[in-house]
């Protein structure tokens, strides 16, 4: 490797060699650094954020392709003039870490920061431009002291409250599983005993309080995907209708429904109670009790998602209660069934079975009676549930009324006759965060018997995890168990009170660190206001379709919630949302058995069953170990360096959809950035190597121009590809171009040249960091090419002086000429006659015709 003497020819290493130039480039990016995020506010802020991985311990190439995006758009931004914001950090709390302390017996903090240390080296080989001094980890108390104080925001402003919900219980270990920990069967992945729903009082959010914020500012996401807008829309679920109540017999209190369509409520035959209902015991006969319990039973052992899915039958029983119509006044059944859940709604829903194909099914497997109430024209038999507007029948003075006025009609019938009232309700329920778990933020809540629950002082956070724990995944929570840090005075009153033992779900971690890295070592408060509200919203982020609704839902919540608490200025957290596709693998499958095969087993042109020598499935899959289809990115860039990874994976499809590993196509990048390396050493060792000239103007040659014209067409082309939509793979293209430009130049002596040999540099310098450092060196600068200004496109570049011209005889082809561009037809005419092409061709035929397209051809139709 060697610097140029720009006065003479030098010798040059002639080899790409990737690992020695990927090592040294980052050794020396992080001596300067390069990479860390300006203090001072002159320029214009860019914040690049990549939704932050959980430490597994393995870097896979859903990761690579995700930081490289986000890199290259820092890197780029940095280029224009920006001042750029690109943090990295780990969502390190969860199940993993506890489940390894279980079968490990390693301390969940010790294989967490183990885990980190080696994702944090692996990613670092990738020549990110990460600002490691802004590393965050959620599970580092530094971290946590500030989520726990966020918590008790919500705790004061009201949105923090305690309620009795449903858990999944394992009834051999006796503890709390989460949803992971159940298999398909229902059972606990542990101890293998059927799991059991039971009740617990558990922390939620109150994040139905901002579900029509949460709605309506979805419109001002304008650089969101439509789709992502639409699933959280959908996940909010707004409803407007009616809440209607039905008096129940014999009994003071009321059944209370929300429903959409209180035109159909002279149609209501029974009303239906979730199992789980408070008034599910009161409302049962003695004689209907027994069954009543086992029906809850049963229901009890179900999953959310079976008890709703909608390809399952709906079952359900009597429970002897009866209700009132309070429109119609006649007596209806209380039945319960698995269908209704009391965390939705009311938990009580009422049966219209002739205008709800749900309710229709179940009426008719279970004899209960249907009354229409709305028809099209003529009432007649029903054989499936009529669902569209029609008009009132059977519906008492609302008889003949059009159903769509009659909703608004008999809401205020229901409000006259304090039965009912109009009311929105939305799909989304309040957070759940209990999590009776370890390995997450302890709850900053004292329970006291005198005071209830009182917040733990702000003096005395964070509430630390205890590390004298033992892990035996069997029992109540670890925390649970610990009586000398359980047991604690009031803060209050001093009275002897418990702490809280559940940990906050690691949601809560994640809905709130892009708050953190803009001050991220702050040790006073959880991130200063005035830097914070600078640096956000976060300009572009990064990540996976999956955490659409969930991860993105909760941080929009967040924000909304400390803007309303003063702390932050802005309504959304996110300004543009990238999802990327994922990275697929070729993957074998035996049919019959299901089982995955690995690649190195069989002959990949004739895949057969190693065992059986049954045929093979052969698909691309999301990459797995599972699998047996996924890419060690480490082996990779040992082989190829890290640039060529981030090539491959920009190169190979857009960055919204998903991406197919092909071994070949990677190699063509390797090939591409060898075909680069060559140009500039060849330059390099050439006797005329001047880079800092810059020709143009008419005295150029044509070939010049040419060049010129290439070299101004691929910034133009890529500039907008990295503006726009992120279409890094045309702009891999664009770039391919212009080497393919420069190769091909005859002017090689020419300041042209050497400016497109400095274009080809910088316009690569974002998306292969460590060959374009090297290589700009190489051409006599000692400032990083990523200090570089980005190149500005020439408009006068672009315009073409001559043309080719296409000359035709009766149609075909037979040869071109070089023109003027701005030649009229006459002069297209001569020109073509006079050409040499043209006499040839002419000479002594009749010219019938001549057909002229401007700025394409002549033709000359002959006898």
């Amino acid at each position: 490797m060697s610097t140029i003497n720009l006065h003479g020819v030098i010798a040059v290493e002639t080899r790409y060699n990737p690992p020695f130039i990927d090592q040294k480039w980052q050794k020396t990016w992080t001596e300067q650094g390069l990479d860390r995020t300006p203090e001072t506010f002159d320029k214009p802020k860019f914040y690049a954020l990549s939704m932050f991985p959980y430490p597994s311990g393995n870097l896979h190439m859903g990761h690579v392709r995700n930081y490289t995006i986000t890199d290259v758009i820092a890197r780029f931004k940095r280029m224009q003039g920006y001042r750029v914001l690109h943090p990295m950090g780990w969502d390190a709390f969860g199940l993993p870490a506890e489940n390894a302390a279980i079968e490990r017996g390693i301390p969940p903090a010790k294989w967490t920061n183990q885990n980190i240390s080696q994702m944090r080296e692996q990613l670092q080989r990738l020549g990110f431009s990460i600002d490691w001094n802004r590393e965050v980890a959620t599970c580092s108390p530094e971290y946590y002291h500030w989520t726990q104080w966020l918590f008790l925001q919500f705790f004061n402003a009201g949105l923090a409250y305690q309620k009795e919900s449903a858990v999944n219980w394992d009834p051999i270990d006796q503890t709390v599983l989460a949803n992971e920990q159940v298999d398909n069967e229902g059972r606990s992945w542990r101890s293998g005993a059927k799991v059991e729903r039971k009740m617990l009082r558990q922390w939620f959010l109150k994040i139905t309080d901002y579900a029509e914020q949460l709605l309506n500012d979805l419109d001002k996401l304008t650089g969101w995907p439509e789709r992502v807008k639409l699933m959280q829309a959908n996940w909010i679920g707004k409803s407007v209708g009616a809440y209607l109540e039905f008096p129940i017999v014999g009994m003071d209190e009321k059944i209370g429904v929300f429903t959409t369509r209180p035109d159909t409520v002279y149609g209501v035959t029974y009303v239906v109670l979730a199992p789980e209902h408070p008034l599910t015991k009161k409302v049962t006969t003695a004689d209907r009790k027994t069954a009543v319990e086992a029906f809850i039973k049963e229901v009890s052992a179900q999953s959310e998602i079976d008890r709703t899915s909608e390809d399952k039958p709906k079952r359900g029983i009597p429970t002897g209660g009866k209700a009132i119509n309070p429109f119609t006044h006649q007596e209806i059944p209380i039945w319960i069934a698995d269908y209704v859940l009391f965390e939705y709604g009311t938990g009580a829903v009422m049966g219209v079975p002739a205008h709800d194909k749900r309710d229709f099914v179940f009426a008719n497997q279970n004899q209960l009676p249907i009354k229409i109430v709305v028809v099209a024209d003529d009432e007649l038999p029903l054989t499936e549930a009529y669902t569209e507007p029609g008009i009132m029948v059977n519906s008492g003075e609302f008889n003949g009324m059009a159903s769509t006025k009659a909703k608004e009609a008999i809401i205020r019938y229901a409000e006259n006759q304090d039965c009912g009232k109009a009311r929105i309700q939305y799909r989304l329920r309040d957070w759940l965060i209990s999590r009776q778990r370890y390995w997450g933020a302890p709850i900053p809540i004292i329970h006291c018997p005198k005071c209830g629950a009182v917040a733990v002082p702000d003096a005395d956070l964070p509430v630390l995890l205890p590390e004298n724990v033992e892990f035996t995944g069997r029992g109540a929570s670890p925390l649970a168990q610990l009586a000398e840090w359980v047991n604690v005075p009031c803060p209050s009153c001093g009275t002897p009170a418990k702490r809280e033992t559940d940990t906050m779900d690691t949601f809560i971690d994640s809905s709130w660190y892009f708050l953190r890295y803009p001050d991220a070592r702050n040790e006073e408060k959880a991130f200063d206001s005035e830097k914070t509200n600078n640096w956000m919203p976060v300009d572009q982020y990064v990540g996976g379709i999956e955490h659409a609704i969930l991860h993105l839902l909760y941080s929009r919540f967040f924000t909304k919630v400390l803007r309303d608490c003063g702390l932050i200025n802005f309504d959304e957290p996110f300004q543009r949302l990238l999802t990327q596709g994922m990275v697929q693998g070729i993957t074998y499958k035996n049919p019959t058995t299901k089982k995955y095969i690995p690649a190195v087993q069989i002959d990949t042109n004739n895949p057969q069953d190693p065992e059986t020598g049954e045929k093979l499935e052969v698909f691309y899959e999301k990459m797995s170990k599972s699998k047996y289809n996924g890419i060690d990115p480490l082996e990779f860039m040992d082989k190829y360096g890290a640039d060529t990874a981030r090539m491959f994976i920009l190169f190979k499809a857009p960055p919204e959809k998903d991406l197919e590993w092909d071994d070949a196509d990677a190699e063509g990048q390797f090939r591409f950035l060898n075909r680069v390396w060559r140009l500039v050493t060849e330059f390099v060792g050439s006797a005329s190597a001047v880079v800092n000239q810059a020709g143009k103007g008419a005295d150029l040659s044509k070939d010049e121009k040419d060049l010129r014209r290439a070299i101004h067409t691929a910034i133009k082309e890529v500039t907008e590809d990295l503006e726009g939509d992120y279409q890094f793979n045309t702009a891999v293209s664009e770039m391919m171009k212009l080497s393919n430009a420069i190769s091909d130049s005859t002017c090689k002596d020419s300041p042209i040249y050497a400016e497109g040999i400095k274009t080809l540099i910088l316009l690569l310098a974002p998306f292969a960091p460590h060959i374009t450092e090297e290589l700009w060196e190489m051409i006599g600068n000692s400032e990083s090419v990523h200090q570089q200004s980005w190149p500005i496109f020439d408009p006068a570049a672009l315009v073409v002086d001559e043309i080719t011209l296409v000359i035709q005889i009766s149609g075909k082809t037979r040869g071109t000429i070089q023109v003027s561009a701005t030649a009229d037809k006459d002069t297209l005419e001569k020109c073509a006659r006079e050409s040499e092409v043209g006499q040839k061709h002419l000479d002594g035929k009749e010219v019938k015709k001549v057909i002229i397209v401007p700025g394409k051809l002549v033709n000359f139709v002959v006898a």
